[in-house]
C-alpha cells in the first residue's frame, strides 16, 4: 500500500524532511520525502495500511518550527518497490 501526502504551509527550511525520515524509520516505512518547487513537501510512503495511518498521524503537524496549513493525501493500492526511506534533493 502507498500513501501519498503533500504538505502546505511553512514546511520548507524547518527540518520537515528530516523529521519525516526519522518517523519513517521508527515505523519501518519505505519511500521518500522531498521539497517541491511550489514550497510544499511531498511524501510517498509504502507499508501496511494501518502502519501508514499511524505514520501519517505522527507527521501531520510536522516538526516544532513547521506550520502546516493544509495537506492532501491518498492511499494507493499498489506497491512502490522502495527498499528504504530517503530524502530526495
Amino acid at each position: 500500500m502507498l500513501l501519498h501526502i503533500v504538505f502546505a504551509g511553512t514546511v520548507q527550511g524547518v527540518g520537515f524532511r528530516y523529521f519525516v525520515k526519522n518517523k519513517a524509520e521508527k515505523f519501518g516505512v519505505k519511500g521518500f520525502v522531498r521539497n517541491l518547487p511550489d514550497g510544499t513537501v511531498e511524501v510517498m510512503a509504502e507499508g501496511d495500511e494501518e502502519i501508514l495511518r499511524r505514520f501519517m498521524e505522527e507527521i501531520e503537524n510536522g516538526p516544532p518550527l513547521a506550520e502546516v496549513t493544509g495537506l492532501r493525501y491518498e492511499f494507493i493500492d499498489k506497491d512502490g518497490g522502495f527498499s528504504s526511506f530517503e530524502i530526495q534533493y
